[in-house]
């Protein structure tokens, strides 16, 4: 490609909390600073179209029939019917390519506007959707023997793996966040697949910002609270922890979800705050001693790296994403079952210089990773689907469109 390429970005998440909507909002800005023509498509408060220099945006309302998936997301079943609206306005944005994070509702109508309008589709894999799907269909037959549960959740898996991969194989350039999903994807689409990570704010994330005087060990953890993340799982540490006599210790736990409940009733020393966002998320990280992640199916793990730019070193399990974040011994600890993983958390609660060390090793590596260098790699990936077409003239904006800074 000879100039930027003009990316029309349908993603499923911008305004809620997690990964996915904080890769999109730094996309749009990273664009916007460039002044790249780029089309952001995601839902929002209110259907309207608006200028944010040279980025279009179009948010879409969702539906009161829409399917509620956490706390802060859904999936509208009938997202389609805006499909007229998007193509006419993707007509005259006149993009070179379509990105799209996944197969969402706002995902499979920028999907079907690539196939139905022949325009080059990339598609970045953020969520290992399979294996979500199936904890939740064990959690949810818990009350059947436990091996027919698993057998349910392990055939359910198998079937939207393929699925969802074969969904994946439309696009002409895939990005994925780990190596182990870069291999799994060449093998099962045959297509180019590059590495998309995620970038940290270093300024926002800052161990300055603790304001902590007392001796207590503060185990972290912020994310999502729910089966997938495995988060029950603190409730077993604890009591682990316990048992082995370690008592100086106590939990800080940032988020919403639906094992909110259970938490509160079986975690004994631990402080639930709910999610938090900003200054306030920053001072939470800021106050940690350890930073304690059990998920098995995460993808990558942003919080993980908000942790290490606030100097906290970390605990990850050897499956999926997180591990490829953490330099075992140096910024942190990676378990490759469940009782290494107590022994790991165990040994930096006892261990406060090891905390410090690795702490102080944590940040100096988050201070290399910049959203920048991040999303410059994404623009080049871009390049992979192939020549633009010259003759098509920058439209930045639809003629009447308010300005929004």
């Amino acid at each position: 490609m000879n100039r930027v390429p003009r990316v029309a970005f349908f993603t499923d998440c911008f305004h809620e909390i997690n990964g996915v909507a904080l890769t999109s909002r730094h996309l749009h800005e990273f664009a916007r600073q460039r002044g790249y023509p780029f089309l952001s498509v995601h839902a929002g408060p209110r259907t309207e179209v608006f200028q944010d220099g040279s980025v279009t945006v179009w948010e879409f309302d969702r539906g009161p029939w829409s399917i509620a998936l956490e706390a802060d997301m859904s999936f509208d079943p009938v997202f389609l019917r805006h499909r007229f609206r998007a193509r006419d306005l993707v007509a005259h944005f006149q993009p070179d390519l379509i990105h799209i994070t996944g197969p969402g509702d706002c995902g499979l109508l920028g999907a079907w506007l690539a196939w139905r309008m022949r325009i080059p589709l990339v598609a970045s894999w953020h969520t290992n959707v399979h294996e979500y799907g199936a904890h939740r269909l064990q959690q949810t037959l818990s009350f059947l023997p436990e091996r027919w549960a698993a057998r349910a959740g392990e055939i359910f898996e198998q079937y939207a793996l393929a699925a969802t991969t074969w969904y994946y194989r439309h696009a002409r350039v895939i990005l994925a966040p780990n190596p182990a999903l870069i291999a799994m994807l060449r093998a099962r689409t045959g297509k180019p697949v590059f590495l998309m990570q995620r970038g940290i704010d270093t300024v926002r994330f800052d161990p300055a910002k603790r304001n902590r005087t007392d001796d207590a060990v503060v185990l972290g953890f912020v994310g999502r609270l729910s089966t997938e993340k495995n988060v029950r799982f603190l409730v077993k540490l604890e009591r682990a922890l316990l048992a082995a006599g370690v008592r100086n210790f106590r939990f800080l736990v940032v988020g919403q979800g639906r094992d909110l409940p259970y938490l509160k009733e079986n975690l004994q020393h631990a402080l639930l705050t709910g999610a938090l966002r900003g200054e306030a998320l920053a001072q939470a990280y800021a106050n940690m001693d350890v930073f304690v992640f059990p998920s098995e199916t995460d993808t990558f793990g942003n919080v993980i790296q908000e942790a290490l730019a606030s100097g906290v070193p970390a605990v990850v399990t050897s499956r999926g994403g997180p591990q490829y974040l953490i330099q075992h011994g140096i910024t942190g600890l990676v378990a490759k079952d469940s009782e290494q993983f107590i022994q790991h958390v165990r040994s930096l609660v006892l261990d406060h210089g090891a905390r410090l060390r690795m702490g102080e090793a944590a940040r100096r590596h988050a201070l290399t990773i910049t959203w920048e260098k991040v999303l410059e790699r994404v623009y080049s990936a871009y390049e992979s689907c192939g020549e633009m077409h010259p003759e098509r003239a920058p439209k930045l904006a639809l003629a009447g469109q308010p300005q929004r800074s």
